[in-house]
């Protein structure tokens, strides 16, 4: 009994703890701080005690009755600006935005917003857009409307900067400041923008003009294309009726060109066999009648040749002996003619020696004379040569008085060297009476002068001989 007492009351007590712990057991929610107050406290960051304490994202004991808890929230809040400006120009205008704040999450700033706004955090919002809407008026009064219109960061940026420090003081931050339009009741946002729509418009409408040329270009070009593919097709269709025309043509004339084909295959065999038969009777010529002419004509040549090389080594035989006949003959006519000149030559050497002994006793009468026409040697020779000349020429002359037949070439240069050997040998004579007249002194001959001309003499009066000398034509 005592038993179930003591554990009734074990139980009791363990109930009344549990209660107690979570009467007393607060904890903070992550988006909000418990402010709890009745006791002196110390805070992370803070010298001295606030006279409460700050709690955030845990759990922590509260004496009932001692300390009293309460919530700051930490969500996000906004406010709608609309400010009515003046900008540096005097154009009035209406600036629409909006702030997006929140209580910061360290200890100073929940202190700072915990002051100001626990019991009044639904007013917040208003005591914001009266920072931001005395600031903004501020900072657009050193504005242009230009320089809002291009330049909204540089508004956004240097409103958040004034308000940076107030807010800070109030335990707020910004997490987000947008200017969402800006209104001007007196349409002067409005003119500036008009030159650029013109413009704006201006360019539009030439992009139009030039879209709708393109568009045309491409509609002409497409159309032009579709004319080129309709003339191909159509060319082309007409090419395939043609090939179908030929076609049926060809099938159409296939019969004929059959029968033609073969009446020209009969043609052209029947040419084979016209061919064959001239070839054959041009055989049968050539071995019956061409041949046998060849032979005949071929013996002819060779009888033909034949008797004409028997005429020709008969001709040569002939001339061969002619030719031996007259160099036999010619042979003998040199023999005779060297006798007879050996014996003329001794006829006149035995002349030569009693003209010199004539001429010997001449010689006195003639020195006897030259004595007396000493003076007149030259008279003395033309009268010795004057009596004497026709022997001289005789003698000259002796020497063809033997030859029978005398042949004589190149005609009449021939003859004038004749003359001209004739006349020398009459002249070697005119030399010596001349040499025989000129050794005389004025004193007498001596003894062996008149014997030294004889030789000369001799030589000059060749013995006559009998030649026969051939006469050929140089050219």
């Amino acid at each position: 009994m005592s038993l179930g007492i003591l554990a009734g009351g074990v139980v009791g007590a363990l109930a009344v703890l549990i209660a107690l712990f979570k009467m007393m057991w607060r904890v903070a929610e992550p988006n909000e701080a418990l402010i709890i107050s009745g006791s002196n406290h110390k805070n992370e960051g803070f010298g001295e005690g606030m006279g409460f304490r700050i709690v955030t994202g845990r759990g922590t004991l509260v004496l009932p009755g001692v300390q009293a808890v309460r919530k700051l929230s930490l969500d996000l809040n906004e406010t709608q600006l609309s400010v009515e400006c003046v900008t540096h120009q005097g154009i009035p205008l209406k600036v629409r935005g909006v702030v997006i704040f929140k209580v910061g999450d360290d200890f100073v700033s929940i202190a700072n917003a915990a002051r100001r706004f626990l019991d009044q955090q639904k007013l917040m919002s208003e005591r914001v857009h009266i920072v931001f809407a005395g600031h903004l008026r501020a900072i657009v009064g050193g504005l242009t409307v230009e320089d809002m219109i291009r330049d909204r960061e540089k508004l956004t940026g240097q409103a958040r900067s004034a308000c940076g420090t107030e807010m800070e003081k109030l335990g707020l931050i910004v997490d987000s400041l947008q200017i969402h339009e800006i209104e001007d009741p007196t349409g002067y946002i409005k003119n500036l923008a008009a030159p650029h729509a013109a413009a704006v418009q201006r360019d539009a409408r030439i992009a139009q003009a030039e879209a709708n040329r393109r568009a045309t270009e491409a509609e002409q070009q497409a159309a032009a294309r579709m004319s080129e593919a309709t003339r191909d097709s159509e060319i082309l269709q007409a090419g395939y009726q043609a090939e179908r025309d030929q076609a049926g043509a060809k099938a159409r004339q296939a019969g004929p060109l059959a029968d033609a084909a073969a009446r020209q295959e009969v043609v052209v065999q029947e040419t084979r066999v016209a061919e064959l038969e001239a070839n054959r009777k041009e055989q049968q010529l050539q071995a019956e009648v061409r041949k046998p002419a060849d032979a005949l004509a071929y013996e002819k040549r060779t009888l033909a040749a034949a008797e004409r090389d028997a005429r020709i080594l008969a001709a040569e035989a002939e001339a061969r002996k002619t030719e031996l006949a007259s160099a036999a003959t010619a042979t003998a006519t040199r023999v005779t003619g060297e006798a007879e000149a050996a014996a003329a030559q001794a006829k006149g050497l035995a002349v030569a020696e009693a003209t010199r002994a004539k001429g010997l006793a001449e010689a006195e009468a003639i020195k006897a004379r030259a004595a007396a026409l000493a003076e007149n040697q030259e008279a003395v020779v033309a009268q010795q040569l004057a009596e004497k000349w026709p022997e001289i020429v005789e003698a000259g002359a002796s020497a063809f008085g033997n030859v029978d037949q005398m042949v004589l070439l190149n005609g009449a240069d021939g003859m004038a060297e004749m003359f001209a050997k004739a006349l020398t040998m009459g002249g070697t004579g005119l030399g010596l009476a001349r040499q025989l007249l000129a050794n005389m002194s004025p004193n007498g001959p001596a003894p062996s002068a008149p014997a030294a001309p004889a030789a000369p003499a001799a030589e000059a009066l060749p013995a006559p001989r009998t030649e026969e000398i051939t006469v050929g034509d140089d050219s």
